[in-house]
């Protein structure tokens, strides 16, 4: 839909929130403009370049139950269909190890809920009492209606559903942790249902895994720049905004003030709107330099490691990806491993082994430890080669996410102050600091300013 009356908005900061409410905003037909203080495009979901290679700074996965992403990327002109590996619901261990194998029927025509009944009775690794632990959970929290009336941790809710100890090792920690980045002793057992209930509890769609062929940077990002500009906005890279004021002559309208300070034009220019798409703790500098009363509260932060390593294009597992064992205490860090061969042709050999909320892992080297997840892959894959890798590349966001806590106030999207709103996944909503909960929260803060 546009609007009869365009207004000029600005949002700070070009990742995956902002983007979505720029891209929103100019659906509407408002004349955007983004400000991103790094020269690459995306925030805490970006390109990186390793060894002439472009791959992200950290391993994503998305869900086909990201709704409002795979919606906006399909309206800046993403082909979803090439742009992601499409894979069935799935939590396949290596045969080696002590694991499980449940994966949902890839046809299309066995409809929801059908394909996780089906995927249950052919699960390999889980026992009978596995089984039933399992479907009395499904079906217990459907007739809850996804909810809880009081939240409480992801431990003590699977301890309550009576889940078992294997069932608990072998998928709903390993789940819980990909999909929250927080320990399940730790974690938010709402925002937990609220990702079951949206993939497991909807649709046979929905409960899809997503693995971007792109990287992240082009994925969206920069998708959503072209499709800005081709309709009259613009794109400032490199040039941080450090405070915003409100315009002394015109109520309701905003200016900016940039590090570069030769950008006078668009320091010059009074905005309608504002929209604040950084972290939280950016958006705290900005709203202090606004002197606005708006309060986010202090988060906790989880961290996420990525390990790169680089095989002769001769190696290649045999499935796009595998869940892993891990075990501090036998020196096995890695949750997840990715064959970026199956992605990209150019990229045969290389493994991204992917450690979310790592903890005793960051007392170790970056040698240390690559070569440690090396020795895990090589004995959890039978694969004696894998000890030796060409090259290794360790990347660990250490703020990547919030700690997604029971009962976790999260600042709403709409400030105190007029036509000034906030995005990112930090903000109140469903879902925890995922891609879809940056998405939502940026349509969100458009939709305020609309």
């Amino acid at each position: 839909m546009v609007k009869s009356t365009q207004k000029h908005i600005a949002v700070i900061g070009g990742g995956w929130a902002g983007f979505a409410a720029a891209a929103q905003l100019t659906q509407f037909g408002h004349q955007v403009s983004v400000f991103e203080a790094g020269r690459t495009l995306g925030g805490r979901a970006r390109r990186v370049s390793l060894q002439g290679v472009d791959v992200d700074n950290g391993q994503h996965i998305l869900l086909g139950a990201y709704r409002q992403s795979l919606q906006l990327m399909r309206a800046v002109g993403m082909d979803i269909d090439d742009a992601f590996l499409r894979l069935p619901l799935q939590m396949i261990y290596p045969p080696a190890e002590d694991g499980m194998q449940f994966s949902a029927p890839h046809s299309k025509l066995v409809p929801a809920p059908l394909h996780l009944v089906l995927a249950l009775l052919k699960a390999q690794g889980l026992s009978g009492a596995d089984k039933l632990s399992l479907a009395r959970f499904s079906s217990t929290a459907r007739w809850m209606g996804w909810k809880l009336y009081e939240d409480c941790s992801v431990s003590e809710l699977l301890q309550r559903f009576d889940q078992t100890a294997r069932l608990c090792k072998l998928m709903w920690n390993p789940l819980c942790v990909a999909a929250l980045n927080t320990p399940p002793e730790r974690a938010s057992a709402q925002v937990f249902l609220n990702v079951l209930r949206d993939s497991l509890g909807a649709s046979r769609a929905a409960s899809d895994m997503l693995i971007p062929k792109h990287d992240l940077s082009a994925l969206f990002p920069e998708q959503a720049a072209s499709f800005i500009r081709t309709k009259g906005g613009s794109i400032v890279v490199g040039n941080a905004v450090t405070g915003l004021s409100k315009d002394p002559q015109q109520s309701g309208k905003w200016r900016l003030t940039l590090t570069n300070e030769t950008a006078l034009t668009a320091q010059s220019i009074p905005y309608d709107g504002i929209v604040i798409a950084t972290n939280s703790s950016n958006a705290k500098r900005l709203l202090k330099s606004a002197q606005s009363d708006t309060v986010i509260p202090a988060f906790e932060f989880e961290a996420i490691t990525t390990c790169y390593l680089q095989y002769p294009a001769s190696v290649r597992l045999s499935r796009p990806m595998f869940a892993l064992l891990d075990d501090p205490s036998q020196n096995k860090w890695a949750q997840y491993v990715f064959d970026r061969g199956h992605l990209h042709s150019e990229q045969a050999g290389l493994l991204a082994a992917v450690i979310s909320a790592p903890q005793e892992s960051g007392d170790l080297d970056h040698a240390a430890l690559a070569q440690a997840i090396a020795d895990q892959l090589a004995q959890s894959l039978q694969l004696p080669a894998l000890n030796q890798p060409v090259w290794h590349q360790i990347i660990t966001e250490k703020r990547a996410t919030f700690s997604c806590t029971p009962g976790l106030q999260r600042p709403q999207n709409a400030t105190i102050d007029t036509n000034l709103v906030l995005a990112g996944d930090y903000t109140a909503g469903d879902y925890p600091a995922t891609i879809e909960g940056a998405v939502r929260s940026g349509m969100a803060a458009a939709d305020l300013l609309r």
